[in-house]
């Protein structure tokens, strides 16, 4: 049935469903995982780094990205895409800072990438983006925010998520181990328990993960990548 469905991302099937946006969900499944996790200080993402091959430079295909000052995102799929939508989110911050004179809350700046994704979704000629985002930011309206956003334009507010591999595995661990109150330490932990699992193995190091934290100190917010020697620690613990 979907072979007859699937040549065009305008077309649906009789059951409702647009194949290709499936497809992009499937390609964002086989992809390094990414976590992210709500404290009661702050926000906590972590990502799978994947060395395709020893001879690749190290600082390509990156996971992470810096889109303002408070909002940072994490990837899951197709590094290509995942550039393109990080570019276009950095731009319309930039554009609402100069336009109101404030940085833009996060929120209108997810729903500008989730709008964006959607409408390829919905034209000829064009295919969805093969990536899924999870942006961690903070503002005056909200507070602290995580959202998480697909290929099909959808997103959504989460306390604690996950996407990329084995994220259904991801999110069983986070619900039987994330509460409310949780402390930076202890959710730094967590992230390491969740990428552990996926990745299957018992102990892990920046050369195969990467964490930052985000945290409000007065009225700014600050973002920190974790040092190998914190990852080394939390490993311990």
């Amino acid at each position: 049935m979907a072979r007859r469905y699937d040549s065009r991302t305008t077309t649906f099937s009789p059951e409702g469903r647009l194949y290709q946006v499936e497809y992009a969900v499937e390609a964002i499944n086989h992809a390094g995982a990414a976590v992210g996790i709500k404290t009661a200080g702050g926000l906590i993402l972590a990502t799978e780094k994947r060395v395709l091959s020893k001879l690749l430079e190290k600082t390509l295909a990156e996971k992470l990205h810096q889109i303002d000052s408070h909002v940072v995102a994490a990837s899951a799929g197709i590094n290509a895409d995942a550039e393109i939508l990080i570019q276009a989110a950095r731009a319309m911050a930039l554009r609402y800072k100069h336009k109101y004179g404030q940085a833009i809350p996060v929120e209108v700046l997810v729903q500008h990438i989730a709008d964006h994704k959607q409408s390829y979704t919905q034209f000829g000629g064009l295919r969805p983006y093969g990536v899924s985002f999870i942006f961690a930011g903070w503002d005056q309206n909200l507070g602290f925010q995580l959202y998480q956003s697909d290929p099909s334009g959808n997103y959504a507010g989460w306390q604690a998520t996950s996407i990329g591999a084995n994220s259904q595995t991801a999110h069983s661990i986070l619900k039987s181990d994330y509460t409310s109150n949780l402390s930076s330490d202890d959710a730094k932990k967590l992230a390491l328990k969740v990428l552990k699992k996926i990745m299957d193995v018992t102990t892990v190091s920046c050369e195969s993960v990467e964490l930052i934290e985000l945290t409000l100190a007065g009225d700014r917010i600050s973002s920190r990548r974790i040092s190998e020697s914190e990852i080394t620690e939390l490993n311990e613990m």
